[in-house]
């Protein structure tokens, strides 16, 4: 899931005017009898099917009386749109997704509301809790998980096959294995990747400073405190360098939105409104993407007008990323919180809307649709094929970034995809970590408030 975020001026001026009199959301509780009222409700992206959203529609409608509005937000620019519509009442929506890691600079300037009271009610201790606590301030619930999608490898069966490879089991084979594909290339195919990881993909990347028991940034007291050059995270950075410099022939500037078309034989590149930019073929015997890319990958066929993908088990594969113990390695889990804004007119049924979506029959479609549910009493509605399979068992070690008041302001300044592009070349990593950690440091504390 992208998290393109928007500038640090952009930020704080919003915070500053969400600070301003957000309290009083909180303290009112209408009645849910909403007949002649709209409530509006953004999502991000279209992860969320059609008929989750209609479903949404229609029982909020029953519930209430009111009518749902749901408008459809871009990931590219998201925080520009909260940091500028949450402080104002005429125009903020009632209720709002936004990116797991995007939470934590929201709910500490007070932009939410405080949902403490209904935690239990919607889920509780059932809900996960990693996006549970990037939604707390203080031992309070402001946002609560929406929906995940840990990552996972997809690979071309007949590429490791035709290269004599078998699936690893711990990260280290996974490092030989990938680099021993791409010296192969059995193929013949120019610029081939055994395995494609962008130069500044660094959601996918962060996956080896976990597994070697690093982080980004820990907290020390009460300030967070990053620590890409400790002696852990220097080892998950040789050994990406080292995936860089001989398994990936992915470009230094690819991030991390759609490893998959080079996954299969055929597919083109579109730009943000899905216009066609250009051709792909096959270029990688393994990527790493959330689970929900598997319905981008597969045999190309047309049906009713349009192009679709269906697996083929015969030539693709899954398996999760193996760690240093041939255990899970620790992943980004990717996905989304939701929360009420604290300048809703409609916090009564803005409450309701959410029990809806915490209701086991929408949590159970959450999961039908490949989308891991927040509540984990509803997690075998993923289903049982490969696809399940992997992406419960990648998220059971998975985890996020730090829940640092600032850590949106770093995503929005691009630190971590300058510094991921820097690692191939790099003659230093230690040093590399350290002008990074600086660069990391200026901005995690900050409330922009």
């Amino acid at each position: 899931m992208k998290r393109k975020l928007v500038g640090l001026a952009a930020v704080a001026t919003a915070s500053a005017l969400v600070l301003a009199g957000c309290a009083s959301g909180g303290a009112q509780a209408p009645s849910t009898d909403g007949k002649g009222k709209t409530v509006t409700l953004w999502l991000v992206g279209s992860d969320t099917p059609d008929a989750l959203r209609n479903y949404l529609k229609t029982e909020f409608n029953k519930e209430t009386g009111a009518t749902l509005k749901i408008e459809q937000q871009d990931w590219g620019d998201i925080v520009t749109k909260l940091t500028t519509s949450l402080p104002d009442a005429n125009n903020t929506p009632d209720v709002t997704e936004m990116g797991n890691t995007q939470s934590p600079t929201f709910t500490n300037v007070g932009a939410f509301l405080d949902i403490s009271d209904m935690y239990k009610d919607l889920g509780g201790d059932k809900l996960l809790p990693s996006f549970v606590e990037a939604g707390k301030v203080d031992g309070k619930n402001y946002t609560l998980p929406y929906y995940f999608g840990s990552r996972y490898m997809f690979y071309r069966k007949d590429v490791y096959s035709a290269a004599g490879a078998t699936v690893p089991t711990t990260l280290d084979q996974f490092n030989s294995t990938v680099a021993d594909i791409t010296a192969k290339n059995p193929k013949g195919i120019p610029n081939f990747s055994g395995f494609f990881l962008g130069g500044q993909d660094w959601r996918d990347g962060i996956s080896w400073i976990f597994a070697n028991g690093g982080d980004i940034a820990k907290k020390e007291g009460s300030k967070w405190v990053a620590t890409l050059d400790s002696a852990n995270s220097l080892k998950g950075l040789q050994q990406l360098q080292d995936i860089y410099k001989n398994a990936s022939k992915a470009p230094n500037d690819a991030k991390d939105s759609n490893q998959y078309i080079y996954l299969n034989d055929t597919d083109q590149t579109v730009d943000a409104n899905g216009n066609k930019t250009g051709d792909t073929s096959l270029a990688a015997a393994t990527i790493m993407a959330p689970g929900w890319a598997h319905w981008s990958i597969g045999d190309l066929s047309t049906k009713d007008g349009k192009a679709v993908r269906t697996w083929n088990d015969n030539t693709f594969g899954t398996y999760v990323l193996p760690g240093n113990d041939g255990k899970p390695a620790p992943v980004f889990a990717g996905g989304s919180n939701i929360g009420i804004s604290a300048k809703s007119k409609n916090p009564g049924l803005s409450k309701t809307l959410l029990k809806i979506i915490f209701s086991k029959q929408y949590q159970e479609m959450l999961g039908k649709n490949g989308l891991g549910p927040a509540n984990s009493d509803y997690m075998s509605s993923l289903g049982d094929d490969q696809f399940a399979k992997a992406l419960i068992e990648s998220a059971s070690n998975s985890k996020l970034t730090p829940a640092a008041p600032g850590w949106a302001s770093v995503e929005a300044a691009n630190v971590m995809e300058e510094f991921f592009s820097k690692i191939r070349d790099s003659s230093d990593l230690k040093g590399l970590a350290q002008q990074y950690d600086t660069k990391i440091n200026a901005l995690l504390n900050v409330k922009n408030g």
